[in-house]
């Protein structure tokens, strides 16, 4: 909790002669503004300020470095000219996991005061900005004191005072926010505006547009921004006390259920048996594969108490299962008879190191099912290894309608202790990068060695020295990041979009057309109508939900499931009674249709096997588009800028990969003009293709390496990726 009795004390040396003001918990400047109108005891002339925190592209192995940006209301700041003033690149808004971590604070509460709350180990990272206009004229300055509920007023020395008597804090600039703006190039004029909709479509937009439960950053503005509000605002997750862990709510739990149904009769059909394993890893068994354990080493969460107690020996949360399974392999497999051993669990993982947690993508617990098993051969642990690429491929393809790229991780980007990962990759064209989807792995016999699972070898001699064999493994893993990928790429601007497969409701029915001149028979009509529309859609396996809400306007209940994402909106009014007809909308396109009554219980599951269908087509159309063939280093990084993918002749060398994600990094391209909003990282391999392009083929002896020159093996996928 804030102390912020101590912080008003501090600020009284400094100054501050009044109490802070009390009044209602703000969200915004707006609010803020409203909440003080009606309040007592303010100064006669004072002015509202902003508070922003950047945070700068950084590697993971930097401590992190927030920016906090101190402004009046009423000015833009550019995270571009902050950044050329601080000589650092690629500013964003920091997420609320760094306002929890490092200021012990929230959106809403952010003011300068919380620099007094960073604690010793960041707070030499620490940069302020401070907009010059604050520190001059007579004016009051309006700060939170630590929470939105209370105002303080202070005059510039007084803020300057308090700034500088922060311990350890080291880098503090005053900055010329107006100069920067005069600087700015003229803006475009603007368009001419669109010929005027019709009163009932312009009423929806504006009501759209004046919704604060809605998304409020657009897709093209800041995607990462977008894509969090996104997830939060449509109730697919919530924010948890313990920082990069959320709570997953039911709508997203439906699509993993899906997800869950999907493959597990896939599997099954297979003959692999689902288990469960604790989830706690002895310190001993954890470190006996060192190869397979180091790349998870930073990541394992371990725990060392009990109560009061320090256990004697730590134990590790799973960061996943091979050293928490194959102990018990080495038990339960004597035989070649009891060959193949074909186990999958569906648990969570918990992986803690890192600094930027990504709902979905990246966070510290997350849920999955992984796989292991044991053949006497190399060629049935491949085939299986294949099989479950191929059910991977299918959960995004006919689920989720994301396209995806088979194929093998490079050497370097393979599992760690596994022979060969295979993986599906999918495309994000927002943002032009690839994100991993799924791997599947043939491990070889290096786990088996390590764990002592050995069979007697069949075709020996039987007798007390009888050959032994070590059995050959696969292991494969899904996870929860499969929402993310379907929502960065589906969803838009009024929310969450949700294939019709995977929708927890997949049409909601809203009653229309009821005004103060309705009476409460005709009411009771439409509602009765939307009644037995949700039962007929149930009747033939729609999951349908009427909305009947008597304190919610329609325009409301559209922006409602619009951000959602539910795939149908059936509209009835009473002119639909009369007619027999319903309004259905679809939500990826907005398609409106008059639908005939008795023709739901067909229309309706066609249209959303269409809709499916089209969503998948659509992606798959830009990922096409967006994939090239780059013959000739000169067009790699432009391809890139582009927002594509590039597949290129590769002689597919470790060396030759890391001097490619060097060559592609934005820092060492001087001659290239900065984009603040594209992604400064290098290019990595996301796979090699099984699907190889045959114009122009890869010719043996003759085709070249684009970066290096030697001869190229495959076609290899480069990108940025997630």
């Amino acid at each position: 909790m804030a102390d912020t009795s101590a912080l008003v004390s501090k600020l009284s040396s400094l100054g501050l002669k009044d109490s802070p003001v009390e009044h209602a918990a703000v969200e915004n400047n707006e609010q803020w503004a409203e909440a003080l109108a009606t309040a007592s005891g303010l100064p006669s002339n004072y002015v509202l300020t902003k508070t922003l925190v950047f945070k700068p592209k950084q590697p993971k192995s930097e401590p992190i470095a927030p920016i906090v940006v101190v402004i009046k209301e009423t000015t833009t700041a550019s995270s571009k000219a902050i950044g050329t003033e601080l000589k650092l690149k690629d500013l964003r808004l920091a997420n609320e996991d760094v306002l929890k971590d490092v200021f012990q604070t929230a959106r809403g509460s952010v003011s300068p005061f919380a620099l007094g709350q960073v604690p010793q180990e960041h707070i030499g990272n620490v940069r302020v900005v401070i907009d010059k206009a604050l520190l001059t004229g007579d004016a009051q300055i309006a700060f939170h004191p630590l929470n939105s509920s209370q105002t303080v007023f202070v005059d510039s020395a007084a803020l300057k005072a308090y700034i500088a008597s922060v311990e350890g804090l080291q880098h503090v600039v005053e900055m010329d926010f107006t100069a920067e703006a005069a600087a700015a190039p003229v803006p475009k004029p603007a368009a001419k505006p669109a010929a005027k909709k019709s009163s009932a479509a312009a009423k929806t937009e504006d009501t759209a547009g004046l919704n604060k439960l809605g998304i409020q950053t657009p897709k093209s503005v800041d995607f990462s921004e977008w894509y969090t509000e996104v997830v939060l605002k449509s109730e697919l997750l919530s924010r948890y006390d313990v920082s990069g862990c959320y709570i997953v709510r039911p709508r997203a739990y439906f699509v993993w259920q899906q997800i869950q149904e999907f493959f597990d009769a896939g599997i099954k059909g297979m003959g692999v048996k689902n288990c469960y394993f604790p989830m706690f890893v002895s310190s001993q068994v954890l470190e006996r594969e060192k190869d397979h354990i180091e790349g998870f080493a930073p990541e394992v969460a371990w725990v060392t108490r009990a109560g009061s107690k320090e256990l004697n020996e730590p134990l590790a949360i799973r960061p996943t299962s091979e050293t928490v399974m194959y102990p018990y392999f080495g038990d339960w497999i004597r035989s070649h008879r009891d060959l193949p051993l074909r186990l999958n669990q569906w648990c969570s993982v918990v992986r803690w190191e890192f600094k930027n947690p990504q709902p979905f993508l990246r966070t510290r617990e997350f849920l999955w099912q992984e796989g292991h098993c044991a053949y006497f051969g190399k060629e049935q642990a491949m085939r299986e290894t294949l099989e479950v690429l191929t059910l991977y491929r299918r959960v995004y393809e006919e689920l989720l309608a994301v396209p995806v790229i088979e194929g093998e991780k490079s050497e370097k980007e393979k599992f760690a202790g596994g022979v060969t990962t295979t993986t599906v990759e999918g495309f994000i064209p927002d943002t032009g990068r690839g994100i991993q989807g799924g791997t599947s792995h043939y491990l070889g016999q290096n786990f088996s060695k390590m764990f002592n699972v050995v069979v007697e070898d069949p075709a020996s001699e039987a007798g007390a020295d009888r050959a032994k064999l070590y059995v050959h493994q696969a292991s494969w893993g899904l996870s929860t990041r499969t929402i993310g990928v379907m929502v960065m790429l589906h969803s838009d601007d009024k929310g969450l979009v949700l294939p019709p497969r995977v929708a927890e409701t997949q049409v909601i029915i809203v009653p229309c057309g009821v005004n103060a001149k309705t009476t409460s028979e005709q009411r009771a009509a439409i509602n009765d109508a939307c009644l037995s529309v949700e039962a007929r859609l149930r009747i033939v396996g729609v999951r349908a939900e009427a909305d009947l809400r008597d304190d919610k306007t329609p325009a409301f209940k559209f922006n409602h499931w619009e951000l959602r994402g539910v795939p149908i909106r059936i509209e009835i009014g009473p002119k639909d009674l009369e007619s027999h007809i319903v309004t259905t909308i679809r939500r990826d396109t907005g398609a409106r249709d008059a639908v005939q009554t008795d023709a739901l219980e067909t229309t309706v599951p066609l249209m959303m096997v269409t809709m499916q269908a089209e969503m998948l087509a659509r992606a798959r159309k830009i990922m096409d588009e967006r994939v090239k063939i780059v013959l000739e280093w000169a067009d790699f990084v432009p391809a890139l800028n582009s927002k594509c993918l590039a597949l290129i002749p590769w002689c597919e060398r470790e060396v030759c990969e890391e001097q490619i994600k060097k060559r592609s990094t934005r820092d060492v391209m001087a001659d290239e003009p900065e984009n603040e909003r594209e992604p400064s990282m290098g290019a990595k391999s996301l796979c090699l293709p099984y699907k190889q392009p045959e114009n122009p083929p890869i010719v043996p002896g003759q085709t070249k390496c684009i970066q290096c020159g030697e001869d190229a093996k495959r076609y290899a996928l480069f990108g940025r990726s997630y």
